[in-house]
């Protein structure tokens, strides 16, 4: 999609958004350039929500001002990666996005906020650096112990040692439906295990099995950082 008409595309979607869900918001930006992540040069930002306040006693569209700005060359350089790349789709995901950030700015939360940290942390995962490894709980949880980070669910489940050595298969739910994969050869403190088999969109599935522990050795715990971390890929048995 050329400059010009993913333009009027950003713009015509804009437009067909509620205003009371453009309150505050100043107007639409559509910039030619790509703008890389300053970590991560690999990762393109699709867009940003721009936001400036303005002193006052409360918090209001009149105070909190903001533009959304989209980088056609961000689009494009993911575009060029990815053959099926969905343009519509994630010019559609990118602004309802920026806008959310708008939203929560006025309302004083950080839900998305905590999406972008999660992201962020997900990146430096696969990158094989130090990373969080609770990072998916700082994305938004959508049922109990079920977090969705981006396209990425993660159900979490806490494991007693003895009861998993014992355990031959590890069983969850997903959407009503229960299903079960083999037990993976250790627990460690924290594991992560890619669920193959079950269809979510452009996402993955991973359970996380979690060590339980007693709450002297939470008190005496040396933190997140030293963590016994595995990874494994199972296919599902329904």
């Amino acid at each position: 999609m050329d400059f010009d008409s993913f333009s009027r595309a950003a713009h015509e979607a804009f437009q067909s958004i509620p205003e009371e869900f453009r309150e505050g918001v100043d107007g639409l930006t559509v910039r030619s350039e790509a703008l890389p992540d300053p970590i991560y040069p690999t990762v393109f930002i699709l867009g940003q929500c721009l936001t400036e306040g303005y002193p006052s006693d409360w918090v209001g569209p009149d105070t909190l001002r903001s533009v959304v700005v989209l980088y056609h060359g961000s689009f494009k350089a993911l575009a060029r990666l990815d053959p099926e790349f969905d343009w519509e789709g994630e010019l559609w995901e990118t602004l309802t996005h920026e806008l959310r950030h708008h939203l929560e700015h006025l309302a004083d939360e950080d839900d998305l906020i905590g999406v972008d940290y999660a992201m962020a942390e997900a990146f430096k995962r696969e990158d094989g650096e130090v990373f969080d490894p609770f990072y998916y709980r700082s994305g938004i949880e959508v049922a109990s112990g079920i977090y969705q980070v981006e396209y990425d669910f993660f159900i979490e489940e806490e494991w007693d040692a003895a009861a998993f050595e014992s355990a031959d298969f590890i069983d969850f739910s997903w959407h009503g439906n229960r299903y079960r994969v083999s037990r993976p050869e250790v627990l460690g403190d924290l594991h992560y295990v890619w669920i193959h088999g079950i269809e979510i969109g452009p996402g993955n599935l991973q359970l996380v099995l979690i060590r339980k522990r007693s709450w002297m050795k939470r008190l005496t715990s040396g933190g997140a950082s030293d963590l016994e971390l595995f990874e494994s890929v199972r296919e599902i048995e329904r």
